[in-house]
């Protein structure tokens, strides 16, 4: 069995130039003048026991999945779509949100999956960079990076449960095991990493706070965990309105500067020692970046790996 893998980014490349291709020829009306691509997959339920299909967002039998589209990982989100569906045994289930601050992305979707039950949100990069202060990484200051704060109020309220993917990801087993993940009662699950240095994701000025540091207090054992494989109860996420309390937590950073990392540590603020721990093969951590060797990705063992997480993009 397994799960999900971040790759590194030339392997994803790689992938996902399999599935389509810049190309200069002339190009069909119907197709993106952007890319060719080799003939549209159409993926069917492999099973008679997948639920019934009905094509509405707000399906019971749907198994709701949130990604960005970014035009600079605009591969890899394709990538990755494309391993969720054919590893899963009821890919007609699969019902995609995409957030986009380009309209332009959504004939390319419709195109590369003809079939595929999506849906583009608009998520207005505006709101979102009044908010965000200076991050060490100029790419950890893009919007999109904040998406995933906002999806319990961009998407339907009919949803009431989410699986958020960051777009370096690729899936190996069957994403409704993940789905099915008890986050018992808890608003968010995700792979933790106990072993991680925590206090490292923020700054002395933090730390020295009399106040600041008291949001751990009452948390059993505060670990990073990697925001790019979320399991979201969206109505508890609403209830508890922890949307506006991360914005609470960057307002903060803008007049006090106590993390670095862009829209990572507010989430740890939040989340920390207070979510559902999922399984690490739901997170294979570390087989990506830059100094990671072509040859040395093709000899791991990923046989007990579902989600492959590439280290460094987007997140």
């Amino acid at each position: 069995m397994v799960p999900s893998i971040r790759m590194s980014r030339l392997i994803a490349l790689l992938i996902s130039t399999i599935l389509f291709s810049p190309s200069d020829a002339t190009t069909s009306s119907s197709r993106p003048p952007q890319f060719h691509s080799r003939k549209p997959q159409d993926f069917k339920n492999k099973e008679a026991n997948c639920a019934s299909i009905k094509p509405a967002a707000c399906a019971p039998s749907s198994v709701h999945i949130a990604m960005t589209l970014d035009t600079n990982f605009l591969r890899g989100t394709i990538a990755a779509v494309h391993s969720i569906l054919q590893h899963s045994r009821c890919p007609e289930n699969i019902f995609l949100h995409f957030i986009s601050s380009n309209a332009s992305h959504e004939p390319l979707i419709r195109y590369i999956f003809p079939s595929l039950k999506s849906r583009i949100y608009y998520f207005n990069s505006e709101i979102v960079k009044r908010k965000i202060s200076p991050s060490i990484r100029e790419g950890l200051e893009q919007p999109l990076n904040y998406a995933r704060t906002y999806l319990p109020h961009l998407l339907e309220p009919c949803i009431e449960r989410v699986i958020y993917l960051d777009s370096d990801v690729l899936v190996v087993d069957d994403i409704l095991k993940l789905w099915n993940t008890d986050l018992r009662t808890k608003a968010v699950g995700s792979p933790e990493y106990c072993h991680a240095n925590f206090t490292k994701y923020f700054t002395l000025k933090f730390w020295l706070s009399n106040m600041l540091p008291i949001v751990f207090s009452n948390r059993l054992r505060p670990c990073y965990f990697n925001t790019g494989v979320l399991v979201i109860d969206l109505h508890k996420w609403r209830m508890s309105r922890y949307t506006e309390n991360i914005e609470m937590w960057m307002e903060i950073q803008r007049k006090e500067r106590i993390y670095e990392l862009g829209s990572l540590p507010p989430l740890l603020l939040m989340f920390a020692g207070n979510i559902e721990g999922i399984e690490h093969r739901w997170n294979q951590h570390g087989l990506g970046g830059d100094n990671v060797k072509v040859a040395e990705v093709c000899t791991l063992d990923l046989s007990a790996c579902c989600i492959g997480v590439e280290v460094g993009n987007p997140g």
